[in-house]
């Protein structure tokens, strides 16, 4: 049984990624067991990439940029995000695949 890469956790939704920066573009690449990969345009230097990440996620929910924030993996590529957000797992992995 594959694990889910995204979770309601109370009023959180808990999306995990693992991002592969330095790309061409942003843009989700796919989802794996337990994770969704995500292709970043953004270097992996002094933060740049979590911001990239922080942003595009944002733009893909449609929530506000503050919503959405790095919670493990500030410096790996395998990372867990919250999302301050009413929506429901199923809607969120709509926006984000879709």
């Amino acid at each position: 049984m594959s694990r889910p890469w995204c979770s309601r956790h109370g009023d959180k939704l808990r999306i995990a990624v693992q991002v592969h920066p330095n790309a061409s573009r942003s843009e989700v690449s796919t989802e794996t067991d337990g994770a969704l990969k995500i292709r970043l345009s953004a270097p992996p230097v002094d933060g740049r990439a979590n911001d990239a990440l922080e942003r595009f996620i944002a733009e893909r929910l449609g929530v506000a940029r503050r919503a959405v924030s790095v919670s493990h993996g500030h410096t790996s590529r395998q990372k867990l995000l919250e999302v301050q957000a009413d929506l429901g797992v199923e809607e969120a992995k709509r926006r984000l695949l879709g």
